[in-house]
């Protein structure tokens, strides 16, 4: 087939790796933000767990939908609608004027975003030639990195700098520049496909999903901020109601989300597991440690983010090391990386349990680096060895399912490990080392599911 010129492939590159930098910006820059927005429309505790549950909610649970469409309509036609609808999203998050109409907003984020990043590397493979395209996703690492570092950094940057008065808002309403942008640069550079109508959805499928997280969150949340009464207990009843359809849904649908084949293998289902236990609790940790800073120490949003970036510096670096190593170690590494996070977890329990409130600033570089480089270990290898064992034709599927696995843990993760937060009570210590602990114990739980794990990761990382 005939592939664009050079210099619009790499045009090309940008415009994808542009949209993939977005949404991973969105997926982290409240965690910074969190307290202010919610000491500015109200909300509480609650609205701070749906602000990054929302988003990997609707993330997750349409991910694989998002890319089954681009294979039916074309993936040009869903980047494009995807891109614009996130930008108007943003928009609706920027002009929010109580909690509700924010939590929706961000919904339709995840949900737009979803249609988005699926069709990325099949853009990438229609425009570039096989023997060169592993120059272009060389570079989502690093760029993917920097974006996980940048994106608290300018979340507390523009809450602080209180642009034109707006407070919070600029973090959202800047993507109308950003995503504007890009879809203005993917209308004249994205290739054009016609898809392939034949291609079914599962939408029953997705939408027992959907219920079942959301009936999950959001008894968990609620629970949390209101009492353990009876609306919380029947919503969290709902949610296990729906996964079990969900879970006949995939068995008996003609086509399901996830391919039956994948749910008889061992390493892959065991991978599955370890990945979404691990990512639902650092994403809770996460959370859990920016809480701290600024509502503990007192810190403000650009304090809190800039005494994350030790964190996130031991991701980036480990991330990038890891993808040359795994091809070597295998599930040798995703061990390292699960023990190195539970050491670097311990630490930091250990400092705040012992100093609390009086914790200084530089105190926390060394444990947060440690929790980062074990993260970091884990981010780039636990999902590559859980592919170790399927078949070629099994690929897509299982890269989906997992990619929504990771989405869905982090919403899950997010509002379990808050909710513990803001129920173990005591003052801002004992929560922190409450919710710290239950991190830890999620971690270690993995450990010994490990072995489970295929020995090595596909061949692609020899």
């Amino acid at each position: 087939m005939d592939h664009p010129s050079a210099r619009t492939r790499w045009a090309i590159l940008a415009v994808v790796l542009a949209a993939d930098v977005l949404d991973l910006l969105d997926a982290t820059i409240t965690n910074i933000a969190a307290p202010t927005i919610a000491r500015d429309l109200g909300g509480g505790p609650a609205l701070i767990q749906w602000l990054g549950a929302s988003y990997a909610l609707a993330l997750g649970v349409l991910l694989v939908v998002g890319g089954r469409l681009g294979d039916k309509y074309g993936r040009r036609r869903l980047f494009l609608a995807g891109l614009a609808g996130f930008t108007a999203a943003s928009l609706a998050c920027g002009l929010a004027v109580n909690p509700g109409t924010l939590v929706v907003a961000r919904l339709a984020q995840g949900a737009f975003g979803a249609l988005v990043i699926p069709q990325g590397f099949g853009i990438l493979g229609a425009a570039w030639p096989r023997d060169q395209i592993g120059k272009a996703f060389s570079l989502f690492g690093p760029v993917m990195g920097l974006s996980a570092v940048g994106g608290p950094v300018l979340a507390g940057f523009l809450v602080d700098a209180d642009i034109g008065g707006l407070g919070w808002r600029p973090m959202f309403l800047i993507n109308l520049l950003l995503g504007g942008a890009a879809l203005l640069a993917a209308i004249r550079l994205l290739p054009r496909d016609t898809g392939d109508r034949t291609v079914s959805v599962d939408g029953p499928g997705a939408a027992l999903l959907a219920g079942a997280m959301l009936g999950l969150l959001a008894g968990l949340i609620k629970g949390s901020a209101d009492g353990w009464t009876a609306a919380p207990a029947l919503l969290l009843v709902a949610g296990l109601a729906l996964s079990t359809a969900f879970c006949h849904r995939q068995r008996t649908a003609a086509n399901p989300l996830i391919q039956p084949s994948l749910l008889h293998n061992r390493g892959f289902t065991s991978g599955l597991f370890v990945g979404a236990v691990f990512f639902a609790a650092v994403a809770g940790l996460l959370y859990v440690v920016s809480l701290f800073l600024q509502q503990g120490l007192g810190r403000s949003p650009t304090g809190a983010a800039l005494g994350l970036l030790p964190l996130s510096a031991g991701i980036v670096v480990a991330s990038i090391a890891c993808y040359r190593l795994i091809g070597r170690f295998g599930r040798r590494l995703v061990l390292a990386g699960l023990l190195i996070t539970l050491a670097g977890t311990s630490w930091l329990l250990a400092l705040v349990a012992a100093a609390g409130t009086d914790t200084g600033g530089w105190a926390l570089v060394p444990p947060l680096l440690v929790v980062g480089i074990g993260m970091g270990t884990c981010f780039g290898t636990v999902y590559d060895v859980a592919l170790g064992d399927i078949a070629p034709d099994e690929a897509g599927s299982a890269g989906g399912s997992l990619g929504a696995a990771q989405q869905l843990a982090n919403a899950a993760g997010a509002a379990a490990v808050t909710s513990v937060y803001f129920t173990a009570g005591g003052g801002e210590e004992h929560a922190t080392t409450v919710a710290l602990a239950v991190v830890a114990a999620g971690t270690l739980v993995c450990c010994p599911l490990v072995r489970l794990l295929p020995r090595r990761a596909p061949d692609r990382h020899q």
